[in-house]
């Protein structure tokens, strides 16, 4: 797939570039005005929330147009269509597999659930917007780990701190922000032991972008009964961010807590569950994106190199850049000044910046548009 552009991978699809929308044999143009309120402006390089604007794929958008003539109908059949395709992949049943909009339902639903139990242990930095529900609700709190010098999510840190108050533990693998990949034989051993203790939840995200999905997954334990919960999101690789279709696979009895919160496939839109159906068997466009991605993650490595930075290794379409002495803040607005979107501080890691890998033409604006932010942001 090495060379393949975009317009050469979409070339031939009745729907590449589309401005029309059909129903019951009506027309209706989209005022190409109003595009830009479904994504960047033109002349801005969004590379601050991990989407693959490479999607969706040519398959997903026929889907998505076909389901939206029938957008007047709640979700039913292509649920359960979506459900056992992913089932069948991991040799379970429909049971084992719920769907939400976006994985930040289930991971939400979960959170919220054990967190009336007792505390959830996770590393001091990973992606919390969904554990914090918990906490927000007034219930048990996150228990962070210490720092880790090398940011690396440390498990044997993780084992001892496992005791009677803590309900679950949550991973995210790689992780985010960092980007970073646990050695797959060590997590699965701890996941197994720390499962007779509490749930595990592991957030696999990004699970598709790494060197090799297949060894890095935890769903294997899911299939050998472990209270282990799985999560999963058609929203990075796949190209559906907006679509907001996610999934988490994990043994029927711990998920009827996780439904306990959710509203079902009323929380789901056709188009969404069509695109999600639609790409699930898309390898050609997968493989696409993932060349796409480690073009543009090789750009952003020798750009950072030549300006005398760091960054964390990683398996994923960001990086997270140490930059010294800069302040990320101050780093972030001078991208922004450039028209480039970057995420800022997490938590108190003040020099360090996280950066999406988008469309290549975006990311060779973040390398033209470095050095002079550095100096600025210095």
């Amino acid at each position: 797939m090495t060379g393949i552009s975009r317009r050469s991978f979409f070339i031939g699809s009745a729907v590449a570039g589309v401005s029309t929308l059909t129903s019951a044999g009506r027309v209706f143009s989209l005022d190409a005005a109003l595009e830009s309120l479904y994504g960047p402006a033109p002349g801005i390089a969004k590379l601050n929330a991990n989407e693959n604007p490479y999607g969706p794929s040519p398959a997903a958008l026929k889907a998505m147009m076909k389901a939206s003539a029938h957008g007047a109908y709640y979700v039913r059949e292509s649920a359960q269509r979506l459900r056992e395709m992913i089932a069948e992949r991991h040799g379970l049943t429909t049971d084992h597999v719920v769907l939400s909009s976006g994985s930040s339902g289930v991971l939400t639903y979960l959170a919220l659930a054990s967190s009336q139990q007792g505390a959830i242990l996770a590393p001091d930095l990973f992606w919390d917007t969904t554990s914090l529900m918990g906490v927000r609700n007034g219930s048990n709190g996150i228990m962070r780990l210490p720092k880790s010098p090398s940011l690396a999510i440390d498990l044997q840190a993780m084992e001892k701190a496992l005791d009677a108050d803590i309900s679950m533990v949550h991973v995210t693998n790689p992780n985010n922000p960092t980007g970073m990949v646990l050695d797959s034989d060590e997590l699965r051993a701890f996941c197994s032991r720390a499962s007779e203790k509490c749930t595990v939840l592991v957030d696999e995200a990004y699970n598709e972008l790494t060197d090799d999905p297949a060894a890095s997954t935890m769903i294997p334990l899911v299939k050998a009964g472990k209270n282990v919960a799985v999560a999963r999101t058609f929203s990075k690789i796949y190209g559906l961010a907006g679509m907001r279709v996610g999934y988490m696979i994990a043994k029927p009895e711990l998920l009827e807590k996780v439904k306990q919160y959710g509203l079902g496939d009323y929380g789901l839109n056709q188009a969404g569950v069509a695109a999600a159906v639609a790409s699930y068997n898309d390898e050609a466009f997968l493989a696409f994106s993932k060349t796409k991605i480690i073009e543009a993650r090789e750009m952003v490595s020798e750009a950072i190199r030549r300006n005398g930075l760091t960054a964390l290794p990683s398996e994923t379409n960001f990086m997270f850049v140490n930059l010294g002495s800069t302040n990320a803040e101050s780093f972030r607005a001078a991208m922004a000044d450039r028209n480039v979107l970057i995420r800022g501080i997490y938590r108190d890691y003040n020099h360090w910046s996280r950066v999406s890998m988008g469309k290549i033409e975006d990311v060779q604006m973040y390398v033209d548009a470095l050095p002079a932010a550095l100096e600025a942001a210095s």
